[in-house]
């Protein structure tokens, strides 16, 4: 019974607010014959004020919506004139069921309660849309069918909160979610008509066959009144059983929650300087994570523009998949960068942790926002009317070396970022570098090389014996800073897939250096902005940082070095041929690789290979 007052209570609510599908038609698409026939309690319309009538009249066209959802898939009505329609026919079988029509203006005013509206639900209107959103099948599939009792009627409750928060992890804006999920249950998992649905699922009060009122029956009414009393002490019995569980299942939730908060307030935030955030606030600075203030998406979050109350401008990520990851990449972000203070580096400003039934447990970090967004955006946004500068060019790379440096010397143990790349640098309002994004971030041990089982980054970047077999250093950051390089200087990509003959960027790279045109491969732009000796070092450091053999690439200390011209540059010491060139070509091993499929060709040209 509680179960049933709780839906009735969210189903006013959601046919109080929610919108629907758009129609031409304007006859009504529901059969409301049911409204006479079926056996629901229509003394809550003797109410004069209307108020419990309401309730049911929401609960009795929430049976008629889950029918038409079951028939045409659509969650609900295509049109005003649609609503108009069913409600006018609506107030008609009211009348026939001597139940006075002017209940419909009073409990119905709004002209477009029942019509589609995109926003409601992650842009729902289908069952087309939702198996794309919630997928063919869902919590609620298991839950929500033959429902015989009070506990299969919780446990239906709990799949709609658990679907809601599926969805509002995907479309945070989404406020509705929970209610589709009431339709869809009753109309395609059950038929919306039969009573255990119509009072679990919808919370429509039922009524009770009525007694002839004589001296001879007087006994049985006595007798039915007891076995009542005692079933409802039963019921009463299950449902406190099932209060019970909810409440020890959310008490051992929210102890859990306030026990990971508190350690990692312990453990982390009072040192450095980080704010803990509520949730109140970042909603405030990004007007309710907005569409509007959404300026970055990725697999691992997004990320919203916000405006705090004192008028910083600060960037806020939300960490995403926290089902599948756990809490693990935001722990790590937030203990590796609250240990960081370097002007090269992005800093926590501060984070924020929930945890309630409706949204599911949350996370966000808070970084202060960088105006002229990432390198990457730099480099290759094709609206952008200028592009980077040569003296702009050689601060960002010294910028990004010297942020590495801090990382790998500066901090005891060291540590590697693990994802270098454009699009993990930042740019401030003075154009200054800051290396961002630490989630995927790794102390070393003690400054040896080790493996690890669970290989992270961004292909193009990785260096080949990370990617091939796990083994991470130091120099594996040096791998992907010298691809940086590379790509910043060039103004190429990456990975170049219109080019069969040169597929990475170190492949070009190297053939124009050994070819002694290394000024082709300086972006056109810069050519002539400067020094020929120091952009060609520039290029040459890339080169060497990005070498497929672990051994000759050089520190991060001695590439910055280099960089700044206080150590000569070695030599660049032969490298295997790029996969599309006509040596590999023609040799038996590029046969075999091309034939066979296999990985059995030279483990130096594999490595080049392995890591697109």
């Amino acid at each position: 019974m509680g179960k049933s007052l709780v839906f009735l209570f969210l189903l006013a609510f959601f046919f109080s607010t929610i919108s629907s599908i758009d129609s031409a038609n304007s006859s009504c698409p529901i059969d409301f014959s049911y409204v006479q026939t079926y056996p629901w309690d229509k003394s809550l319309c003797l109410d004069p004020e209307g108020q419990h009538c309401c309730q049911a009249l929401l609960s009795l066209i929430g049976m008629g919506l889950a029918s038409y959802l079951r028939e045409t898939s659509m969650f609900q009505f295509q049109s005003e004139a649609a609503q108009s329609s069913c409600l006018s026919e609506f107030q008609s079988k009211l009348g026939a069921a001597s139940i006075s029509p002017s209940f419909v203006p009073l409990c119905f005013p709004n002209s477009t309660q029942f019509v589609n509206n995109n926003s409601s639900c992650a842009g729902i209107a289908t069952i087309e849309d939702w198996i794309a959103n919630v997928g063919p099948t869902s919590d609620l599939d298991s839950a929500c069918k033959n429902l015989t009792g009070f506990t299969q009627c919780s446990s239906c409750v709990d799949a709609g909160y658990r679907v809601n928060s599926q969805l509002v992890s995907i479309h945070p804006n989404s406020t509705k979610c929970f209610y589709f999920a009431i339709v869809y249950a009753a109309g395609i998992l059950n038929d919306p008509k039969d009573p255990s649905v119509a009072a679990c699922i919808l919370g429509l009060p039922l009524s009770t066959p009525s007694e002839k009122k004589s001296s001879n029956n007087q006994r049985k009414i006595r007798l039915a009144i007891g076995l009542l009393g005692a079933l409802m002490g039963v019921f009463l019995g299950f449902g406190l059983i099932i209060m019970y569980r909810k409440w020890d299942k959310k008490r051992k939730s929210d102890a859990f929650h306030e026990e990971y908060v508190s350690s990692l307030r312990a453990s982390v935030l009072p040192n450095s300087g980080a704010k803990w955030f509520h949730i109140s606030e970042l909603e405030q600075a990004t007007n309710g994570f907005s569409q509007k203030n959404l300026i970055g998406q990725g697999a691992s979050g997004v990320v919203y523009k916000g405006t705090l109350s004192d008028g910083t401008s600060v960037a806020v990520k939300q960490i995403l998949d926290l089902d599948s990851k756990g809490d693990a990449e935001f722990t790590n972000e937030v203990e590796i960068i609250s240990k960081i203070r370097h002007r090269n580096l992005l800093s926590l400003r501060g984070c924020c942790v929930t945890s309630d039934n409706s949204k599911g447990k949350r996370r966000f970090l808070v970084y202060d926002f960088m105006p002229n967004g990432s390198l990457s955006d730099n480099l290759s946004n094709s609206l952008t009317t200028t592009k980077l500068t040569w003296p702009q060019r050689k601060k960002i790379i010294l910028d990004v070396a010297k942020g590495l440096a801090y990382l790998h010397y500066g901090l005891k143990p060291a540590i590697y970022h693990r994802d270098i790349k454009a699009t993990n640098i930042l740019l401030d309002s003075e154009m200054k570098a800051k290396v961002a994004d630490f989630g995927l971030a790794k102390q070393s041990s003690e400054g040896e090389s080790h493996l690890t089982t669970r290989v992270a980054g961004t292909h193009g970047y990785l260096a080949p014996e990370y990617a091939l077999y796990g083994q991470l250093t130091e120099k594996s950051d040096v791998y992907s800073f010298g691809i940086v390089i590379l790509e910043v200087m060039s103004g190429r990509k990456v990975l170049d897939t219109t080019n069969s003959a040169f597929l990475l960027i170190t492949d070009w790279a190297w053939i124009k250096a050994k070819s002694g045109n290394v000024q082709e491969i300086f972006d056109p732009s810069i050519r002539e902005e400067g020094p020929k000796g120091v952009m060609e070092r520039f290029v040459l450091v890339g080169i060497l940082c990005a070498h497929v053999m672990v051994a000759f690439r050089p520190t991060i200390a001695d590439a910055l070095k280099m960089l700044e011209g206080d150590i000569d540059i070695p030599k660049l010491p032969d490298r295997p041929f790029p996969l599309g060139h006509e040596a590999i070509r023609s040799s038996p091993s590029w046969h075999s690789f091309t034939t066979s499929g296999t990985s059995a060709v030279s483990s130096s040209v594999m490595s080049t290979v392995s890591i697109v």
